[in-house]
């Protein structure tokens, strides 16, 4: 591969978005990432799916809510956002409860889409 090619960089999401520093340090990679024009996805599963919900309540945990910055992501050209169907189902919600535009994919669709990426990395 050339110098300055792009690479598909995909970050996989599967941590609640409180309680572990995995989310907004996922978060931070992505931007980052964005920032050199690489081509980013991010996939939310598992408990990942919690970090995308609407009304996050942070105050009693005391650490503050930064699932807005997901609004923020298409200013940074990242609009590849994909959730796990059946993480979604386990946890009772809907694409309705997410606070962005996602692309719901079934288990083997996002399998088929992750052996497409460059580089896949995992919170």
């Amino acid at each position: 591969m050339s110098e300055g090619a792009v690479k598909k960089f995909m970050f996989v999401n599967r941590k609640a978005p409180y309680g572990t520093i995995y989310a907004l340090e996922a978060l931070e990679v992505v931007l980052i990432t964005a920032a050199f024009d690489q081509d980013v996805s991010l996939v939310f599963m598992d408990d990942g799916v919690y970090q995308l919900k609407k009304g996050q309540q942070t105050k009693g945990v005391e650490i503050k809510n930064f699932s807005p910055t997901y609004r923020a992501l298409e200013g940074y050209d990242i609009e590849k956002l994909y959730v796990e169907k059946e993480s979604l189902d386990a946890r009772g919600l809907t694409e309705d409860d997410l606070l962005v535009d996602v692309t719901v994919l079934g288990r083997a669709e996002m399998g088929a889409l992750m052996n497409e990426q460059d580089v896949v990395l995992s919170f």
